[in-house]
């Protein structure tokens, strides 16, 4: 059957991406694409013969490709098709940038089909993807189409290299209803030689990596400033790594690790090797390890038009907290911007992720990305062992790598210098007055009260549809995870007054005890505190009950969305297409709680409620999904708080604030809970089959 092409068959082509367009596609390899001849790549003499060879003359459903004017993409073909791809190399931003102003530019579905068509062929796979995926989700006629995750294209980017020669033999020797899953080890990257490797679990999580790959999906570098220039962009990236952070740093407490060290000398060795066992299945090659004590040295690469020096990282930096101290930026016309209690953290984000809405790069620099960079080169910094950069080079695989976690502490440490020159938040400015949390209790089946657990689950992924020129149908690899037990708040408020009173519900938890076993300083916890939840309440006068399940949380995606294909699992409840596509940013369900320890790690979980008055945004959010706004914001919206991100932990302490305790005012409420971690793996071990991410 010909048909006339639809916008759902854009999401076939990210099906095995290094094979030629016209081999068939779709689940049951069932829908092949009719292209012209001028749209193929002169490569690929795509003549009936060769096209029935390679099964597309089997195929029930035929797409009609329409012959297209191709545009200049001599920019985005300046990436060879077998390199890996970096949203921090500049030109790569340039050339994903120009594939999505031309992907944006085009008409209608047909056109944007045959153009997609032409640029697979053209360009490179891993650009292909992260253009046309952006280009998706902010198109008005396809924001509803629901974009796979990147590991059901790239495999290769979220575990060991070493299954992908068994899935293949796996693919050839048996049929697809036969296969037996493939176990991926637990420590495959490293031993428990290697202290660093008690974090593996965290770092290496595909739903955490999915998260910060697909946050930049959302939040694009480059293209047209309509899709880069979002409300409160740059706060945000200042928000979501210093939660990043926070949770690294409650993670390695967990694990009898002290928190970790900022990037600060970028001259001195790097103590922590990282070995990540990837192996690039469009490059051909392993990604490039880091050994321990390796050095940084300046970066002059042809093949990436890439020229950086330690020292230009270095006057960036200075620069920053030059400004930071004057209380404003340098602006390109000679004037001077003020870093403002309400924009400043703003502007600070923008010049330090170095988007294009960066206000003054020139000055300024482009210090996150080539601090990324410079590690990721440190083995290869002039290419004349012809290497490509290591896993904290791509975002998709950066949180792997220990390193990363330094550099952002830097990172935030810079934020953090400016968000204590700050006014602090006194007493007004945290008291709802006539709301009291009398009492807070966390309950979790089978546990006693105030008790949180974890453990480990297995779970299978699909392979098949990032493994190219092998035979069809599915192959699944078998990874185990961190999870937890789903557990409920309950919370007792009293409202004083005669009138029902809105506010917002926020949620934090934090470790107790640092390093050494004592109490912590206000100052220093507070930058400890993970955001769990936040949500709008209406408190009645007198008594009130507040009852909210974790898996209700708005920081989080559940675990379906982060990892099942998309098109079998489709919203139900009353949840737009468009709205689950969105919501494919946030952080994973399955990681929500750190991970304790077995004998129960000592946490504090902080509930406040806030007046909603101060918070509330006048504007509709209907029809919009705000499931995992904390870190991603709502599509086409403002930010949904008028609060600071973080607040009410953003700022240093009030005068004669020491400790939690004197931070607390009436409308907040400190409840010591802890984390059990069992080390039982739940999935075949348990007797249960684990669930198939197909």
């Amino acid at each position: 059957m010909s048909r006339p092409a639809q916008p759902q068959d854009l999401l076939l082509m990210f099906d095995r991406p290094t094979e030629p367009i016209f081999m068939p596609k779709g689940d049951n390899n069932n829908v092949a694409f009719d292209v012209p001849p001028a749209l193929l790549d002169n490569r690929i003499n795509a003549d009936a013969g060769l096209v029935n060879r390679l099964g597309a003359g089997e195929a029930d459903q035929h797409v009609q490709v329409k012959t297209i004017a191709l545009p200049d993409l001599s920019i985005p073909q300046t990436l060879a098709r077998d390199q890996n791809f970096s949203l921090f190399i500049p030109l790569h931003r340039k050339a994903a940038g120009r594939l999505i102003e031309i992907l944006m530019g085009m008409r209608n579905i047909d056109d944007l089909v045959s153009m997609s068509a032409a640029c697979r062929e053209r360009v490179n796979p891993y650009l292909f993807n992260y253009a046309l995926s952006v280009a998706i989700l902010h198109r008005p006629d396809t924001r509803n189409l629901q974009i796979p995750p990147l590991f059901e294209s790239f495999p290769d980017k979220f575990m060991d290299g070493a299954i992908f020669n068994r899935a293949r033999q796996e693919s050839e020797i048996f049929p697809s209803g036969s296969r037996q899953p493939l176990e991926i080890p637990v420590d495959y990257t490293a031993s428990d030689l290697d202290i660093e490797h008690r974090l593996a679990y965290f770092r290496e999580d595909m739903g955490i990596n999915l998260h910060h790959w697909h946050w930049h999906l959302v939040y694009p570098f480059s293209g047209p400033r309509s899709l880069v220039d979002k409300d409160r962009r740059g706060e945000l990236f200042y928000y979501m790594h210093q939660q990043i952070i926070a949770r690294y740093n409650f993670e390695r407490l967990c694990n009898s690790l002290a928190r970790v060290k900022r990037f600060l000398n970028w001259r001195e060795p790097i103590a922590e090797g990282y070995f990540s066992k990837l192996d690039s299945l469009v490059a051909s090659r392993i990604w490039p390890p880091r050994h321990s004590n390796a050095t940084i040295s300046d970066v002059n690469r042809e093949v990436d038009q890439l020229q950086v020096d330690i020292a230009d990282c270095e006057r960036w930096r200075d620069r920053f907290y030059d400004a930071i101290h004057q209380g404003s930026i340098l602006m390109p016309n000679g004037n001077r911007e003020l870093l403002t209690e309400e924009k400043g953290i703003d502007i600070l984000g923008n010049l330090m992720e170095a988007s294009i809405l960066s206000p003054n790069m020139n000055v300024y620099g482009d210090l996150h990305n080539m601090g990324h960079l410079l590690i990721s080169l440190c083995h290869d910094p002039d290419g004349r062992n012809l290497e490509t950069f290591s896993a904290i080079g791509d975002p998709a695989t950066a949180m792997r790598d220990p390193i990363f976690y330094r550099l952002h502490s830097f990172v935030d440490d810079m934020f953090q210098e400016h968000k204590s020159t700050l006014p602090r938040y006194e007493t007004n400015k945290l008291v709802y007055n006539g709301i009291t949390i009398r009492s807070v209790d966390v309950e979790t089946p089978g546990a006693p009260k105030n008790e949180l657990r974890t453990y480990w689950k297995k779970d299978d992924v699909d392979l098949s549809r990032g493994i190219d020129f092998t035979p069809r149908g599915n192959v699944f690899a078998r990874f185990t995870h961190l999870q937890h037990t789903d557990f409920t708040y309950k919370i007792q408020v009293e409202n004083s007054t005669n009138s029902p009173k809105v506010g917002t519900v926020r949620i934090f938890l934090a470790p107790k005890f640092d390093e050494r076993g004592v109490n912590m300083l206000f100052r220093n916890q507070r930058l400890l505190f993970i955001e769990q939840d936040k949500f709008t309440v209406t408190l009645k006068p007198k008594s009130n009950t507040i009852e909210r399940k974790s898996t209700d949380s708005s920081l989080t995606i559940p675990f379906e969305r982060t990892f099942r294909e998309l098109q079998r699992n489709r919203p139900g409840g009353g949840v737009s297409l468009e709205q689950f596509n969105f919501c494919g940013c946030g952080w994973p369900q399955h990681m929500l709680l750190p991970k304790g320890t077995p004998e129960g790690m000592p946490c504090e979980i902080f509930v406040m409620i806030s007046n909603f008055d101060d918070d509330k945004i006048n504007q509709s959010t209907e029809g919009s999904c705000a499931d995992a706004a904390i870190f991603c914001g709502i599509r086409d919206k403002l930010y949904p708080d008028k609060r600071s991100m973080g607040y009410p932990f953003d700022r240093m302490p009030r005068d004669g604030v020491n400790t939690l305790a004197d931070f607390l005012t009436p409308n907040m409420f400190v409840r010591d809970v802890s984390i059990r971690f069992t080390n039982q793996t739940v999935g075949v071990q348990g007797g249960d089959e684990p669930n198939r991410l197909n």
